[in-house]
């Protein structure tokens, strides 16, 4: 059996070609193209029709390293070397396109890779406007790696056009935004930013991770590139490391294909083919991980061992109406919760036992992190003060178990949490 299933993993010849879900091809592409086609029916069959050759309805593993080329400079279906193109990886590439109804994506092996991608599009001296709450990695990547090649930062509140404006200078190339922000779960009005860079001729990009394109489709909104970390919502099961970036702009799609081929930060295609069986259910999963989000922070707003509770589905949330607006299918599956001290986040992370402390997020078994010493270490200190990410911070990344257990879980580490904290004094 095990052998009749890695028959069924191993490349099939390039010339093989899908049969299309329509017998009339181009009407497929003017549906897809008129957004006729719902989200996740565009995320089961958009690009991975059953296989012509046998009929498969799972996309083909293409495991090829290198492929046979007719004569000089022609390779069959534009394939050379798979660090520069990849069967699996040109379908994962379609799909991803396809959820933010962008016409182009090109697929990284991590989230910042993908970073990497956007930043190879500037130039010593250049300057870039970026939000001031940002995933520590992002901010470790700016400050500590761009800056020595004379990349300069600005570091704004995007929910303050007046502040972002103020920010731009001749120099400036690129605007990048968060939204919802890491872990704070700040938002940014998109459409107001997009205007006001566009006006500039200024490129903007938005790391869409928390909100997933099931939420939240910034391109739809003029942004002009839409970055992910796949290995979280859209890969959903701790078990891929990825990043993409899709866009409607040939130019910008040309050159992080370069930048792909030029530096090799590409996924292999067996994390791909995983991705592609992900993303199938992205939908269904992101429906769960906010019906539960929205409970647990309900119970938590309520608790009384809980200081503040972030989470732009409450309506204590001072971007709430934003939110409703900008993410009208759900609020996503991130709660941060602040417990008042380091203390009482000690007692209650040993007392959990469905939630994990972990790194990472967006997956279905519902984690606790850390960010003062965890995700976050690399941000100064100073700001993540300013931001409200005080010592008695944790971030939840809200899982798709069932929602009566987790509050279940959280309460009783919560109350136990408050007893060892009043023994102990």
């Amino acid at each position: 059996m095990a052998y009749c299933w890695i028959f069924y993993l191993v490349e099939f010849t390039i010339t093989c070609r899908t049969k299309p879900l329509f017998e009339n091809t181009a009407t497929l592409t003017a549906m897809t193209e008129s957004k006729q086609f719902g989200f996740t029916t565009k995320s089961i069959h958009h690009g991975q029709e059953a296989d012509e050759a046998t009929g498969a309805v799972v996309p083909m593993l293409s495991l090829a390293t290198t492929y046979k080329q007719d004569d000089i400079n022609q390779p069959r279906g534009g394939f050379e070397y798979s660090r520069a193109q990849n069967p699996t990886r040109q379908q994962l590439e379609t799909v991803l396109a396809a959820l933010e109804n962008a016409a182009y994506a090109n697929a990284f092996s991590s989230g910042l890779a993908a970073l990497a991608g956007v930043m190879s599009l500037l130039e010593p001296g250049d300057h870039i406007v970026a939000g001031d709450d940002l995933y520590g990695g992002t901010v470790r990547y700016f400050t500590q790696v761009l800056s020595k090649y004379g990349i300069v930062f600005t570091f704004v509140n995007p929910a303050d056009l007046g502040a972002l404006e103020n920010a731009i200078t001749p120099k400036t190339k690129l605007i990048y935004l968060e939204s919802p922000t890491n872990p704070m779960l700040r938002l940014c009005d998109l459409r107001a930013v997009s205007a006001l860079a566009r006006a500039k001729n200024i490129l903007t990009v938005v790391d869409n991770t928390f909100a997933s394109p099931y939420l939240q489709q910034p391109i739809e909104l003029g942004i002009d590139v839409s970055l992910h970390s796949t290995t979280k919502y859209l890969g959903g099961h701790s078990d891929i490391v990825g990043g993409a970036l899709m866009t409607t702009r040939k130019d910008l799609y040309e050159k992080f294909k370069f930048h792909q081929k030029a530096v090799g930060a590409v996924p292999s295609p067996f994390d791909c083919w995983l991705l592609m069986r992900s993303i199938k259910t992205l939908s269904i999963r992101m429906e769960r991980h906010c019906e539960n989000a929205q409970a647990v922070a309900d119970f938590l707003q309520s608790h009384h061992a809980v200081e503040k509770v972030y989470y732009p589905g409450l309506a204590s949330h001072p971007q709430h109406a934003l939110a409703q607006r900008q993410m009208p299918k759900g609020f996503g599956g991130i709660v941060t919760v602040d417990l008042g001290s380091r203390e009482r986040v000690e007692g209650f992370i040993r007392q959990l036992n469905i939630f994990t402390f972990a790194e990472s997020l967006g997956c279905v078994e519902s984690l606790v992190c850390y960010p003062w010493e965890m995700t976050h270490a690399a941000v100064p200190k100073e700001r993540r003060l300013q931001l409200g990410l005080t010592e008695g911070v944790v971030r939840l990344s809200i899982g798709i178990e069932e929602k009566d257990d987790l509050i279940t879980d959280l309460k009783t580490a919560l109350d136990a949490a408050i007893e060892q904290v009043a023994v102990a004094k």
